[in-house]
């Protein structure tokens, strides 16, 4: 079996966070394959500045172009809005027998599993690794016993919502994104500028 970490998010823009992240799952041999699940519609988020799918699916994929084992994936377009993680996950694995899928999650959204469709068929039915984020504490003492942390990751400091407000205000965020993002961004006036 393929061992398939699945990362979703809406990636409105993808940034160093994501990417590097992806690549430390593989580096520590957790994953054979990082795929960046490039959300449609996420029920708990707000649409204003969401870019229309297919084109954060095409700045994911220029973004990791030449980052071995990470993809941006589209499964998600195909099914039924707003997308639940759950039915990504079995609609991945019956899509994909030859692999084992689990889920990939920041802490800020482990705080807010209990809030997911079916957070408990997920648990039930799929491993799934918790990174640390600023700010959002993780008592792994109380984690059930198929969620696990992810340690030794270098964090991040920043969010897609900071990347865009950069963007708009002029600062640099060489830091935050890959050049071809944002020279693409900028180039397409992407965000409002």
């Amino acid at each position: 079996m393929i061992r398939t970490a699945v990362f979703g998010g809406s990636f409105n823009p993808v940034h160093y966070g994501h990417i590097n992240l992806a690549k430390e799952i593989l580096r520590q041999d957790l994953a054979d394959e990082v795929w960046l699940m490039v959300s449609p519609r996420n029920p708990l988020k707000q649409q204003a500045d969401l870019l229309d799918e297919q084109t954060r699916l095409r700045l994911a994929r220029l973004a990791l172009a030449d980052v071995p084992g990470v993809f941006a994936s589209d499964d998600e377009f195909s099914l039924p809005r707003p997308s639940y993680t759950w039915k990504t996950l079995d609609a991945l694995r019956g899509k994909y027998p030859d692999r084992a899928f689990f889920l990939v999650i920041g802490g800020d959204n482990w705080q807010l599993f209990p809030r997911w469709a079916r957070a408990d068929y997920i648990i039930a039915n799929y491993p799934i690794i918790v990174y640390p984020r600023p700010g959002y504490d993780l008592d792994e003492q109380s984690l059930p016993p198929s969620v696990r942390v992810l340690r030794s990751v270098p964090l991040f400091p920043y969010s897609s919502t900071e990347v865009r407000a950069a963007l708009r205000s002029g600062a640099d965020v060489s830091a935050m994104v890959p050049p071809e993002i944002e020279k693409a961004i900028k180039l397409e006036k992407l965000y409002g500028l």
